[in-house]
């Protein structure tokens, strides 16, 4: 019988993160852990296979090896650069601990 790990897997929208936490067979990989946890199915509008994927904040390939304890992250594009919302911010006198979701329009 095979070792099995246990791993999670996050993507978030704005409005909404999934977090999910399973059991893996060891020596399986960003792209076995994604499709085994079902995330897709729960963001059927988003195409997740060709999003960018990590493990704990750091790029990885969807054929990396995870390891137990890890969390394979997907990654979607940022709606706004931060280094643009902190500055929009600072010229409302306001900064993103006031609030993330009061950027100046």
């Amino acid at each position: 019988m095979s070792e099995r790990i246990t791993v999670e897997v996050v993507f978030a929208l704005p409005s909404h993160q999934e977090l999910v936490e399973l059991d893996v067979d060891a020596g399986a990989t960003v792209a076995d852990v994604i499709a085994a946890s079902g995330i897709a199915s729960r963001f059927p509008d988003e195409a997740l296979d060709r999003l960018p994927v990590g493990i704990w904040g750091r790029l990885a390939e969807p054929e990396s090896v995870v390891g137990a304890g890890d969390r394979v992250e997907i990654y979607r594009p940022l709606e706004m650069d931060p280094k643009e919302a902190r500055r929009q911010l600072a010229l409302a006198g306001r900064t993103m601990a006031d609030g993330r979701d009061a950027l100046p329009s």
